[in-house]
This record gives structure tokens, C-alpha cells and sequence, in this order.
């Protein structure tokens, strides 16, 4: 009976559970915090761990070892890590695979724990929370890129407003929309990150909206968004108690910016988002753009994905990220206020009729770095001594342009130019020359990231350092004398002073000598410290006193250097407003030198841009297809005239274009809405010559592809963006339609195209080029009272097709798709098979549009149906011939010439 009953309590120790130790119910705790979706990186000494779900996940993404520590709850702790000195490579890798990302830090020096006992965990904290919005480090973003987050906000009455910000460099802008516009606004600002109420899918169109983007999803609370709380967010981040000197905010708009700003709080657990005032933009400011527009013109992103081959590829000459970033914000939004766009085209000009002041800018500016960056993380406490030397250089830089202008006697510049050297020049603005010349004399050149690793402080700044870098540095010079001093007292030549981590600096002799020292009695100076077989150790009050000092000379070292970085980091967070203005204004001369740099590579001309309604561009390109020809050393792009006027005076309203595919229809339409864009974002344009009437809104129809995942074919897509457009054009509109109804069978895609054109030219009332292959509509436009044709011409050449690629009055003779088709290398026996079928459809059909029974279809024409039968055909039918006598037979033949001549 023993041996069941001892088996037993064996069974009950075993299954005994054993809690959780401290270290995990802390990082439970923590982890409950930062919220199951979230991954919570775990500082232990040199590694960030992760455990649990968090590290199946993470080890995936990253492609590292999935370990185990320890058990919880009878199971295995799955657990990974990733160093702390290469944290920032596997951040970039998870954020972009779409994880977010809570950075725990130890916040209590272990020494401390130990001092509440053995078993206390040191204190960790949340430190931040890293999402695809909110990125500071330069090896997490694109340099030339910019990295916004956006806040969504519907209100109850069906107000919309966008607020967005770029955490990186301090930008923060609030916008009043509608559903209708969301999209376009949404496009324009390409957020990242984007932040919604968690019922924002309950709304079906909400919902499409959404789903049509590819910013990273944060649902809030719908409570969140109170208009209430977020003004007292607002108010309290900026320490007003009124938001009236920012604008005449709607309800709509203080909530997206509240609750964007409240978002970004808990981010930084708890720490400000340093973010520059807001600033209120309108739509009517902005040339809208909607989504299928922006990717059929490939402005800044190619229909490939990547930025080569897009319009911003070919003409980007800035030399500096932030310019970079700034001219990708002035090709996604063009202006429509003319005085804007025309301050935007004399800063261009002053660049362009001044090569030589153009070179020096450009030379100079290549130099400043990226102030506004450098300064947003200094100001959320992530930024460091390079830093900080990087905007002094760049306001030092700044500086030597103003004075470059005065001295050299550049000419009077443009008032946006002038507006900019004001903004640099340090003499108007001393808050700013204090501290360039301060931090210029203190920080070294060769600064490093962090202020932690030191040696940042130059020689001269602060005696008090100086003099404990001189016991730190010379320690080894004061060590080697105090070794002689000592051999020589002791006359034991093999004496040496050494070091370890355990006792410090210590004197060493061999145990032959060790009685030497032992025998000096009680007054001895030498204290003896460990025996070993190798040797006797002592040290002596000197010294000791002298090891003190040199370990505490470094961490002094370091403590005051830090104390210098954070004074310096006080002063730059008060005068944080004109040094965001100067890198503004440095971003400004960038992009306008760069602008003139391309104009003059490209042949690009000033364009005349007014409040009328026409359009007149002579000997118009194609920004990037003229750019890649000349890149390739093909013949130079063939450049070709438009003329349009939507109120019909002084040209067409509406041009239809034909012409065989390849000869260039879609690129003649596609550069001319590239011309609107350029112009309106105050760039010069390719042509001879320019003449716009600025647009408010530009729609796009080239180009389709099916949308499988909602169940969309490419004629859906195709119908779906006709009718956006149709619905939503006005006069002062531009619009390109390629190809309308060419997906479905040939009857319905004519009707379509037809009714596309009349309601273009007779409701709408907008300029509009519209190419198509239906010829048919050739007549339609000619019989338009404000309608032509035009056509890109082709010529047959020895059995071959040679395109001309110049847009003439007039429609096209032919389509020459056989022609196409041969040079695609279809097989010669359909080739020929195709210009059979071809010659007999045309035989058989006269191809007006008058005589719509003519239009050849995919299928086979059904047979004429039968006709009524004529009193002669009856007649006839009846006879009986056999049995006719040739008395009756004559008979016949006079009753059917009288039923003939009757019918």
C-alpha cells in the first residue's frame, strides 16, 4: 500500500503550478498595454525580446531563429531577439511588412533594482510606438519622400475632414472635403498611415473608399472623435485658448486634427508631437485630381510601381531631400490661384535667365542636408549631436547665399526669391546667429548619431571638460610615471602598475619581491590587495585616489557633454519656428533652381496661365517620353500643336482624335494633361509655346485593367470611370478619354462613345480630347458645333507601316490595324487571312454612319428576313404550268402585266 500512496504524491508535486517569475508577469503587464496587435519589443541588456505570439510572428517576418525560454501555463515560451545597435534594420523590415511596433526600454538603472532586492526586476516602460505614420529615423523613411499620416473625420451631419502631418520634418495641415472629393484628397496626400473611426466600414462608401487605398488602417473609438476633446487637444499641444489664429476651423476639421494629434501623443507615450502650427488649406486651391487620373498620368509613381519612368523621374534635378520632397508635393497638388502660380513661375524664370546664379545656388545647396528632419527628431528627444551640427551648417550655409547675393550684386530677385533670403539671412534674425555660432564653436564636425557615445564637444568650449578629458586622456602618460616613481622607491625593477575590471589599477610585483613590500610594517604606503602563483598584488592610497578620479573622469566627461547637447536642444526648441522657415525657404531655392536646371536640359518655356478657358500649346512633348528617346539616342520626340476653348470662341471645345494604334493618340492626350499639370504647379512646360486657362479639376480615361478582387471587369472599370467623369466635369475642367466603350460587342461600344461625345461637348462644356478607333464618330463630331477631328498619321511603305507621330486637322483614312498586327508578329497566314476578311466586309458594307446595318460586328450579320409576297409572286406560286393550255398560258401573262403595273 506504500508504493501507490508515495506515487501519488509524486503525481501532486508534479502537477503543481508554478507561477509566472517577476520579469514575465512585467512583461504581461506591459504587454497587455501595448494591445494584442501590437508587438512589443522587450528590452533585456543588449536585445530587444520578443515571446509569445509576438515572437512566432516577428521571427516569420524576419526571417530569424524562433527559440524557447522558459514555461508559462505548462506550455513553452516561444521567444526571439534583435540586437539593440541593429534594431532600426529589423524596424524597417517589420513596418513595412505592416506590423506596428512598441519599443519597451529599461528606466532604472539595474543597480537600483538591485537595491529593493534580490529578485526586483528593473522598471521598463513604453518608450514609443512605431507605425508606419510615424517614422523619425533617416534609415526608416525616403529621403526624398515624404512619410504623412492622415486622420479621417465624419461628422454626424456629414461633414468630412483630412488632417495630415509628416512627424519627420513637422508639416501639419487640416482640409475640409466631401465623400465626392475624398478620393482625389486622399490621392493627392498618398498618406502612409490613416486613421478612422472603428465604424468607418459600417458606411458603404466609406468603406470603398478605404478599401482603395493602401495606407495602413488605424481604427480609434468612434468617442475618439469628439469635437469637443479634440479642440482641447488642440488648444492644450499649441497653449492657446483659441484656435481662431490658425483659421475658422469646422467641427469636421477640429476633429481630424485633434484626433490626429491625440494619436500621435500616445505614439510618443505621452511626449508632444512636434509639430508646426496647422495650417488650413481649401480645395479650391488645388487642381483636383482623382485616383485613376493620378495613376494613368504616372506623375510620381510609374504604373509599374517604382518612381522610374514616372513624370517626377525625369525632371527631378534637386539636390537635397527636402527639395525633393517639395517638388512631389507641388506636382501632386497643382495651384489654381493665377497669382501663386505666376509668384511660382518667376522664382522658376529669375533661375533660368540666370545660369550663373543657378549654378552657385545649386553648388550651395548641395551641402545643407535635411534641417527640418534633424530638427523634428531633436525635438522628440531622438536626435543628436549631428544633428544639431547639421542645422547650423545648413543655416550657416543659408547665411552665405544672402551674403553671396549682396556682395556679388545678384540681380533684384523675384519677391518669393527675396522672401526666402530674408528667411536665411541671420543678421534679420539673431535668434538664429547666436546659436549657429555657438553650435558651430561647440559641436564637432565629425559629430556622432547619439549623445551618448560622445567626443562630440570640441576642445575650448568648457574648461571643466577640457580639464577632466585631460585626466581621462593623459591616464596612461600619469600611470606609466607613477610605475617609475614607485620602482625606483622600492628599487624593484619589475614592478608594473596593471588593471582589471574587478580591482582597478593595481600594483603588481613577483612573489620574490612581494616580502620586500610585506616587510615595510604598518607606515608602509603599499596595502596589499590578492595573492596569486604569478604574482603579489598591492595598491597604495595614491593611487587608488588616482583610480578613482580617472573612472570617474569619464562618466564626468559624458555627463557634461550631455548636459551641453540638451542646453543646446533647449535653445532650438524656442527659436523651432524660424528654423523651420529657413529650411523651408532652402527646400523653396532648391526646387526652383532645379526647375530652371530642367527647363534648360529640356527646352521647357514659361507658359502664359490665365482665367480664360482655352488651351493653345504649340510644338508640345511629352515630358517623359521625349526625355527616354533622348536617353536611348533615338530620333527626338515629334512635337505637335493643340488647340482647345471650352466656351468655343476661338477654337474647338471638343477634338476627336484617330489614328492606327502605336501612332501616338494616348501620348498626344496623355502630354497635354501633363502641360496642365506642370504649368498649374508653377513649373515651365515642353513646348514652344504655352497659353492655359488654368483647370480646376483634370480627368483621365486611358488606360484600363480589371479589379478581380471586387468583381470588376476592365469594361466595369472602364464604364465606372466614364461616369465619374460625366457626372462630375465643368467647364473649367480638362478631360482625355481613350478608347471609350471599346470593351464590349462593336453596336454597344459606338452607342456608348457617341453618347459620350455629345454630352462632353453639349452638357459638360469642358475641353476634352477623346481617341477612338470607332471612325463612325468622325461625322458625329464634324456635325458638333464646337467639335473636330484630328488624326496622328501613318504611311504604308513597301508592304510595312511607318508612323509619322504628327497630329493633323482631320480624321484618319484608315485604322491600319493589320498593319499593327503584322509588326506585332501575328503569323503571316492569319495576316493575309485578316486582309481577306477585311476587303469583303468593306465590299459588302459602305461604312457610314448613316447606315448603321453596315458596321462590322464580331459575329456573323443574321439573314434579311423573308418580305410579304407580291400579288404576282402569288400568282405565280399558284399556277399550275404543266396542264396550261397555250390559250390559257397567254391569259396568264395578261393578268400578271396587270397585277404588275397595280403594285
Amino acid at each position: 500500500m506504500t508504493a501507490p500512496a508515495t506515487s501519488s504524491k509524486r503525481s501532486s508535486k508534479k502537477a503543481k503550478s508554478v507561477g509566472p517569475t517577476p520579469m514575465m508577469k512585467q512583461f504581461l503587464a506591459i504587454k497587455a498595454e501595448a494591445g494584442p496587435e501590437v508587438l512589443l519589443f522587450y528590452r533585456m541588456g543588449d536585445f530587444y525580446e520578443l515571446f509569445f505570439e509576438d515572437a512566432v510572428r516577428a521571427a516569420a517576418a524576419l526571417d530569424i531563429a524562433l527559440t524557447k525560454r522558459g514555461k508559462h501555463e505548462g506550455q513553452d515560451i516561444a521567444m526571439c531577439g534583435v540586437p539593440v545597435h541593429a534594431a532600426e534594420t529589423y524596424l524597417q523590415k517589420l513596418i513595412r511588412s505592416g506590423f506596428r511596433v512598441a519599443v519597451c526600454e529599461q528606466t532604472e538603472d539595474p543597480a537600483e533594482a538591485k537595491k529593493r532586492g534580490s529578485k526586483s526586476v528593473v522598471r521598463r516602460e513604453i518608450v514609443r510606438l512605431v507605425t508606419p505614420g510615424t517614422l523619425t529615423e533617416d534609415s526608416l523613411l525616403d529621403a526624398r519622400g515624404s512619410n504623412f499620416i492622415a486622420a479621417l473625420a465624419v461628422t454626424a451631419a456629414g461633414d468630412v475632414a483630412l488632417s495630415w502631418a509628416d512627424i519627420s520634418d513637422g508639416q501639419f495641415s487640416i482640409l475640409a472635403t466631401s465623400l465626392d472629393d475624398l478620393p482625389a484628397s486622399l490621392a493627392a496626400i498618398n498618406p502612409r498611415e490613416l486613421i478612422v473611426h472603428d465604424g468607418a466600414y459600417e458606411d458603404p462608401r466609406l468603406r470603398l473608399i478605404i478599401d482603395n487605398i493602401s495606407a495602413a488602417l488605424t481604427p480609434l473609438p468612434t468617442s475618439r472623435f469628439s469635437a469637443k476633446a479634440a479642440e482641447r487637444v488642440l488648444r492644450d499641444h499649441y497653449n492657446v485658448t483659441a484656435l481662431d489664429a490658425y483659421g475658422d476651423f469646422s467641427k469636421a476639421e477640429i476633429s481630424a486634427g485633434g484626433v490626429l494629434l491625440d494619436y500621435l501623443q500616445l505614439t510618443q507615450a505621452g511626449d508632444k508631437a512636434r509639430l508646426a502650427p496647422p495650417v488650413r488649406v481649401s480645395r479650391a486651391q488645388y487642381m483636383a485630381i482623382d485616383p485613376a487620373t493620378r495613376a494613368s498620368l504616372e506623375i510620381t509613381q510609374s504604373s509599374r510601381g517604382g518612381k522610374a519612368g514616372s513624370l517626377l523621374s525625369v525632371m527631378d534635378r534637386t539636390v537635397t531631400g527636402p527639395g525633393a520632397r517639395l517638388l512631389s508635393y507641388r506636382l501632386t497638388r497643382p495651384l489654381t490661384d493665377l497669382k501663386e502660380i505666376k509668384a511660382r513661375h518667376d522664382g522658376v524664370a529669375y533661375f533660368h535667365d540666370n545660369p550663373a546664379i543657378r549654378t552657385q545656388m545649386r553648388g550651395a545647396l548641395d551641402g545643407t542636408g535635411d534641417p527640418a528632419r534633424s530638427l523634428s527628431r531633436l525635438l522628440l528627444g531622438r536626435g543628436g549631436p549631428r544633428d544639431l551640427r547639421a542645422i547650423a551648417a545648413a543655416l550657416q550655409c543659408g547665411e552665405q547665399l544672402c551674403a553671396d547675393a549682396v556682395a556679388k550684386n545678384w540681380l533684384a530677385p523675384p519677391d518669393n526669391i527675396a522672401a526666402a533670403f530674408d528667411a536665411l539671412s541671420l543678421a534679420k534674425h539673431p535668434e538664429l546667429s547666436g546659436f549657429v555660432r555657438d553650435c558651430i564653436k561647440a559641436i564637432s564636425d565629425s559629430a556622432p548619431m547619439l549623445a551618448r557615445d560622445g567626443g562630440f564637444i570640441n576642445a575650448g568650449w568648457a574648461p571643466e571638460l577640457d580639464q577632466l578629458r585631460s585626466l581621462r586622456d593623459d591616464s596612461r602618460k600619469i600611470i606609466a610615471g607613477l610605475q617609475g616613481d614607485y620602482a625606483r622607491q622600492t628599487e624593484i625593477s619589475t614592478l608594473k602598475i596593471k588593471h582589471n575590471n574587478v580591482l582597478g589599477y593595481f600594483i603588481e610585483v613577483t612573489p620574490r619581491h612581494a616580502d620586500t613590500l610585506l616587510s615595510k610594517g604598518p607606515d608602509s604606503p603599499f596595502i596589499h590587495r590578492q595573492t596569486l602563483v604569478s604574482g603579489v598584488r598591492f595598491t597604495t592610497a595614491e593611487l587608488a585616489d588616482l583610480d578613482t578620479k580617472i573612472a570617474a573622469a569619464g562618466e564626468k566627461v559624458l555627463a557634461i557633454e550631455q548636459d551641453i547637447f540638451n542646453g543646446f536642444c533647449d535653445r532650438l526648441n524656442l527659436i523651432s519656428p524660424a528654423v523651420r522657415r529657413a529650411a523651408s525657404a532652402l527646400a523653396q531655392l532648391d526646387v526652383d533652381s532645379a526647375l530652371a536646371q530642367w527647363a534648360m536640359e529640356s527646352g521647357a518655356v514659361r507658359p502664359i496661365v490665365d482665367d480664360s478657358l482655352r488651351l493653345e500649346i504649340e510644338g508640345g512633348r511629352h515630358p517623359v517620353v521625349a526625355a527616354n528617346l533622348k536617353s536611348r539616342g533615338e530620333p527626338d520626340f515629334t512635337p505637335n500643336d493643340c488647340r482647345l476653348d471650352a466656351s468655343g470662341q476661338s477654337a474647338p471645345r471638343l477634338t476627336l482624335i484617330t489614328g492606327p494604334n502605336m501612332a501616338g493618340k494616348s501620348t498626344f492626350l496623355r502630354q497635354n494633361a501633363l502641360i496642365f499639370i506642370l504649368a498649374q504647379a508653377g513649373s515651365f512646360v515642353p513646348a514652344r509655346r504655352a497659353h492655359i486657362g488654368f483647370a480646376d479639376a483634370l480627368f483621365s480615361r486611358v488606360g484600363a485593367s480589371d479589379d478581380l478582387a471586387r468583381g470588376r471587369s476592365t469594361f466595369m472599370v472602364e464604364m465606372i470611370e466614364t461616369a465619374a467623369i460625366l457626372n462630375q466635369a465643368g467647364p473649367r475642367n480638362f478631360v482625355i478619354l481613350d478608347e471609350i466603350g471599346r470593351g464590349t460587342a462593336t453596336f454597344d461600344g459606338l452607342s456608348i462613345a457617341w453618347a459620350a461625345a455629345e454630352h462632353l461637348h453639349a452638357v459638360n462644356t469642358c475641353r476634352t480630347l477623346f481617341a477612338t478607333h470607332y471612325h463612325e464618330l468622325t461625322d458625329l463630331v464634324e456635325r458638333l458645333e464646337h467639335g473636330s477631328n484630328a488624326s496622328l498619321r501613318a504611311k504604308e511603305w513597301d508592304g510595312d507601316l511607318v508612323f509619322l507621330h504628327d497630329v493633323k486637322p482631320g480624321a484618319a483614312d484608315k485604322s491600319y490595324g493589320i498593319q499593327v498586327a503584322k509588326l506585332a508578329g501575328l503569323p503571316p497566314a492569319a495576316v493575309a487571312r485578316a486582309r481577306n476578311v477585311l476587303e469583303r466586309l468593306e465590299a459588302e458594307h459602305s461604312g457610314s454612319a448613316s447606315d448603321l446595318n453596315a458596321l462590322p460586328l464580331f459575329t456573323a450579320p443574321p439573314p434579311p428576313a423573308r418580305a410579304k409576297a407580291s400579288p404576282v409572286e402569288a400568282a405565280i406560286s399558284a399556277m399550275d404550268i404543266d396542264n396550261l393550255s397555250p390559250r390559257e398560258a397567254l391569259d396568264v401573262l395578261y393578268d400578271l402585266k396587270s397585277k404588275a403595273r397595280k403594285s
